[in-house]
């Protein structure tokens, strides 16, 4: 069965609650992405229009389906190792700090591959046997649920070097070939729970040697981005360092970190 349509008013409508719900700017050309995402929502619930969905969302007494509606709209893809420059600068804090709890925040995680990357290198670097621990946040209920079980297609897999792919995933076998498991040792050592950027409890977060925010405030405009940081920041330990991806600068969003280096940020007092 083919979508419905949706009308200029209607995706203005979304655009909005997307908006005051978790900050994304979606750009007009994202029409086609929310029809196809949100289209067998309407088939589900037997809506024929997609105001009669937003309608539906906007009365307040199915928050389980306007989260559902957040988590189809918010999910990117990522991958092991992205901008795998940042896992080389991880590994030489984490040496530099060995004897300490060091504690890592994985900010937007998606379905867990980031936080499970900073795992592996955090595992070779300091052991498994060290205080260390990774807190990774999501406002999607539905890729923390996947991320948690931290089982993933094997084509996925690319990314991660032989080594630590022998050491630290599982291969499926029998009706589970053409998949891998994030062994359990490792699962144990990422936290994984809701979070939205832009109205975060982070009463038990704790502060944070390192913070990744990558590629996500390529979504928000500089109001949004200028409140994520204000609200991540208490979490940064003075000395710690703040990551985001590469298409994305912090230049104009705050004063408070300085560029190290590019795309990775610290206090002034830390800069030299």
């Amino acid at each position: 069965m083919e979508n419905p349509s949706i009308t200029d008013q209607e995706f203005k409508l979304f655009q909005r609650l997307i908006y005051r719900l978790a900050g994304i700017n979606m750009a007009d050309s994202k029409k086609i992405l929310l029809v196809g995402r949100l289209g067998k929502r309407l088939r589900h619930h037997g809506l024929g229009s997609f105001g009669e969905y937003y309608r539906m969302l906007s009365a307040g007494d199915n928050p389980q389906e306007l989260q559902l509606m957040v988590d189809l709209l918010t999910t990117n893809e990522t991958y092991f190792f992205r901008e795998s420059a940042h896992f080389d600068f991880l590994r030489d804090i984490a040496t530099r700090r060995r004897g300490r709890l060091f504690r890592v925040w994985s900010g937007a995680c998606s379905s867990g591959e980031e936080p499970y990357t900073m795992a592996m290198v955090l595992a070779e670097t300091l052991g498994m046997s060290a205080q260390w621990e990774i807190v990774a946040t999501d406002i999607s209920m539905t890729v923390l649920a996947r991320a948690e079980i931290g089982h993933y297609p094997l084509e996925r897999a690319t990314g991660i070097p032989q080594p630590l792919l022998k050491k630290y995933c599982l291969k499926g076998v029998r009706e589970q070939d053409g998949t891998l498991l994030i062994s359990s040792a490792l699962r144990e050592r990422v936290r994984f729970q809701q979070l939205n950027l832009i109205a975060p409890d982070t009463r038990n977060l704790g502060q944070f040697d390192v913070i990744f925010l990558r590629n996500v405030m390529i979504y928000f405009d500089n109001e949004t981005k200028a409140k994520v940081i204000s609200n991540m920041l208490p979490q940064l330990r003075p000395d710690g360092y703040f990551v985001i991806g590469h298409s994305e600068t912090l230049n104009r969003i705050t004063d408070d970190l300085v560029s190290l280096r590019p795309t990775i940020y610290c206090r002034p007092e830390f800069s030299e």
